[in-house]
């Protein structure tokens, strides 16, 4: 499987000499997303492995691992756990990568740019209000009566347009 072969290169291109942390998390980062999904919780884990340029790590001869061994060490655990999931249960569905912060982004981007700031400001003061979901549903649903059948037609036609909910439905 390709995949495969390409994070197992990356966790072949920590042993060399010249080793650049930063170069090699962007470069995974891209494999993983392609991979995995862009909401994949993998690209995280490898964003948030830092080196630490303090005096403190950079006077440290415990004898323990340096702060680059250590970021390498947890680099090849993400990419090996990868590995295992695809030689486990091959490539993800992308249609089952969850995409529940692109659909919120999507209906907020539409809202703002077909309400006028006073109603995108109205709408999102009750969507955001403690109220239960049927008041709140009664709520909006007068609110956006009032905007009229024009507005309620281009939020809905631009959020079914968004090119991120293609082949979503």
């Amino acid at each position: 499987m390709k995949e495969i072969k390409l994070l197992q290169e990356q966790i072949d291109k920590m042993d060399v000499k010249d080793f650049d942390l930063n170069a090699w998390k962007q470069y995974t980062i891209i494999l993983l997303a392609r991979i995995f999904g862009e909401q994949t919780q993998k690209i995280t884990q490898i964003e948030n492995i830092e080196y630490d340029y303090s005096s403190w790590s950079l006077r440290d001869t415990s004898g323990r691992l340096s702060n680059l061994e250590t970021c390498k060490k947890l680099g090849r655990e993400i990419l090996s756990a990868s590995i295992d999931e695809l030689k486990a249960l091959g490539l993800p569905d992308k249609n089952q990568i969850p995409v529940k912060h692109i659909q919120v982004e999507v209906i907020s981007t539409s809202l703002e740019n077909e309400l006028k700031g006073s109603q995108y400001k109205e709408i999102a003061k009750i969507v955001n209000s403690d109220i239960n979901a049927q008041k709140k549903k009664k709520e909006l649903q007068k609110v956006i009566k009032r905007y009229g059948s024009e507005i309620a037609e281009s939020v809905l036609a631009e959020i079914l347009a968004s090119p991120e909910l293609k082949n979503l439905l």
